[in-house]
């Protein structure tokens, strides 16, 4: 696989993963997780984890499989070499594992006395992949093999970082987010 299909490919199989924080975000709002609970002084989660957040959020994630997985053979043709198709095991792997990886960090983040928002520099930008990748891996442990190969792991580690603090601008910009990272 060359450098190209390689992002291609790593980009491609990761947008499951990729949006369904961004729909939470949309859609946010409603009843938190968390019931309010705290866990001595500080909330378990926060306001920011809600239940509808996270049901629209996998939905997305979900949804957009879907979509490509009807679009993979187009593409694959016009591209000139294959991008993959969802198994619905995977598809709930990768958006089901992004909320659960985002939901992990708030816990993290209140654990250490960062407050709603607050920047965590690594865990912001790789929560999702962190549990993505492994739930999928569990989920749909063939599909995974053949679509995460080692340079296309690689290239979702090094790129989604970047993704994630430009996508994250771009939101803060359009005044979906009260902070750029």
């Amino acid at each position: 696989m060359t450098l190209l299909e390689t992002v291609v490919v790593a980009f491609w199989a990761m947008l499951p993963a990729y949006v369904p924080n961004n729909a939470a975000v949309l859609a946010g709002g409603g009843r938190p997780i968390d019931g309010g609970r705290t866990w001595g002084d500080t909330r378990v989660l926060g306001d920011g984890k809600t239940w509808r957040g996270t049901a629209m959020g996998i939905f997305a994630g979900l949804a957009l499989a879907a979509v490509l997985t009807v679009l993979a053979p187009a593409v694959s043709d016009a591209l000139g070499f294959d991008v993959p198709e969802f198994e619905p095991l995977a598809a709930v792997g990768l958006a089901a594992g992004a909320m659960l990886g985002d939901i992990l960090a708030s816990f993290l983040k209140r654990r250490t006395g960062r407050q709603r928002g607050a920047m965590f520099p690594g865990l912001d930008q790789l929560d999702f992949v962190v549990v993505s990748l492994p739930l999928t891996a569990l989920l749909a442990t063939d599909w995974f093999r053949a679509v995460f190969t080692w340079n296309v792991i690689l290239v979702v580690v090094v790129v989604t970082p970047i993704l994630h603090v430009s996508t994250n601008m771009i939101a803060y910009k359009l005044g979906l987010k009260n902070e750029p990272w």
